[in-house]
């Protein structure tokens, strides 16, 4: 009874939520996160491929988006998890599609937990990168085609445009400093 009454307390909380960024972050946020999304875009746009059927944009970019350029401090959001976080997921999810692809029951769940081993153990934990893992799964005929240049395209392109926009960006705010450190 006791461990219950522990385990549920946990779940109270007890700090409150902390204030909302100054306007100035949030500009800046707004600013990295609609110029590296763009650049993504306009990549794929200049091979010729529609919005809808890009796969230089993919959903786990609005994801690191969303860290690089609204909580540039973030552990998460350093170069490294980054890069890292989304190379080592994208190579874990097409090796889950590789092996498991007799199993769609297990592939999934295997892609995402082992891409978060993964970046455990490489000291790269980008949480996009499990969409990243997820999306080498279920992204369909196109994904699954491009095997191991997923990594390198739209995977580690994509992460490396987002990179450069967020140290350009960030570092327009005399308010930011981006990155906090790199290894």
């Amino acid at each position: 009874m006791k461990f219950l009454l522990n385990y549920f307390s946990k779940m109270r909380g007890g700090k409150h939520c902390p204030h909302r960024a100054p306007n100035h972050e949030i500009f800046w946020s707004a600013v990295g996160a609609f110029i590296g999304i763009y650049l993504i875009y306009y990549i794929g746009h200049l091979h010729g491929l529609r919005l809808e059927t890009s796969l230089f944009l993919v959903g786990s970019f609005g994801a690191s988006a969303i860290l690089i350029y609204g909580v540039p401090n973030s552990p998460y959001a350093q170069p490294r998890n980054l890069v890292g976080g989304h190379i080592f997921s994208a190579i874990v999810g097409v090796v889950c599609v590789l092996l498991l692809k007799d199993f769609p029951s297990l592939v999934a769940a295997a892609a995402v937990s082992l891409a978060l081993a993964v970046m455990h153990f490489t000291n790269t934990i980008h949480p996009p990168g499990g969409a990243t893992a997820l999306i080498a799964v279920v992204g369909g005929d196109q994904i699954h085609a491009l095997g191991f240049w997923y990594v390198l395209t739209p995977i580690g392109l994509g992460a490396l445009v987002m990179l450069v926009v967020a140290l350009l960006v960030n570092n327009l705010s005399p308010h930011r400093h981006y990155p906090q450190y790199w290894y």
